[in-house]
């Protein structure tokens, strides 16, 4: 396989054509390589408009998902960003390129070990990866400017909300298997925000949130 053929066609393809037209964006998917990111055994399959699945029942977003999802944060370098849900880091990669400061959690140990190292590879500085379970920081003071959850919520719960700085944003999938909603809360001042519809999704449930009385925002 023609490596950068394949990453031309799967910008030009699929992100592109799905209105992803920021430049920087654009540049970035060609900075990160996705490769380096996906399990071995689905390696071939690193540039595919599919969700690559993972150990312990997740899964990668879809490559135009992944490049929606950063559009839509218009990161300007400045942010300091919370991921719950590091994954296989290829997103956590392409975010921390965008922002300041990025702290990454995920509550499997062997993600947390895998990711370390590829993130380390790839030269990304600006971030901190920990293993715990994203619930656990419900009741943090901290404050970000910008979270982003990549397992998916049955209903919104507005203590993640709670974690989101004045004129921040937040970027979360809601709703049900097979057809979930990705949103963008911007938070405008107090406990004023907007949402945004971003694109239908279908992504496994956050551990912990399954069967949970949540807030519908």
């Amino acid at each position: 396989m023609n490596i950068e053929q394949a990453r031309f066609n799967m910008i030009e393809q699929q992100i592109r054509t799905w209105e992803v037209l920021d430049q920087d964006v654009l540049d970035l998917l060609n900075e990160i390589h996705r490769e380096d990111y996906v399990p071995e055994s689905f390696k071939g399959l690193a540039f595919a408009d599919i969700r690559i699945p993972m150990e312990h029942q997740q899964s990668m977003m879809m490559p135009k998902e992944e490049a929606r999802l950063l559009q839509s944060l218009n990161l300007n370098g400045e942010e300091s960003v919370l991921e719950i849900g590091t994954g296989s880091g290829y997103l956590t990669a392409l975010i921390a390129r965008r922002c300041k400061t990025l702290k990454s959690i995920d509550i499997h140990q062997d993600f947390f070990e895998s990711a370390s190292i590829k993130l380390e590879r790839s030269g990304i500085e600006n971030i901190e990866l920990s293993t715990c379970d994203a619930l656990d920081l419900l009741a943090s003071s901290n404050k970000y400017d910008v979270v982003v959850l990549t397992a998916s919520l049955p209903k919104m719960d507005e203590r993640f909300l709670n974690l989101v700085n004045d004129n921040g944003k937040l970027f979360a999938v809601i709703g049900e298997s097979p057809v979930m909603e990705a949103c963008l809360f911007a938070k405008q001042n107090g406990d004023s925000w907007a949402k945004e519809s971003l694109f239908e999704t279908d992504l496994p449930v956050m551990i912990g949130a399954e069967n949970k009385d949540t807030f519908e925002f």
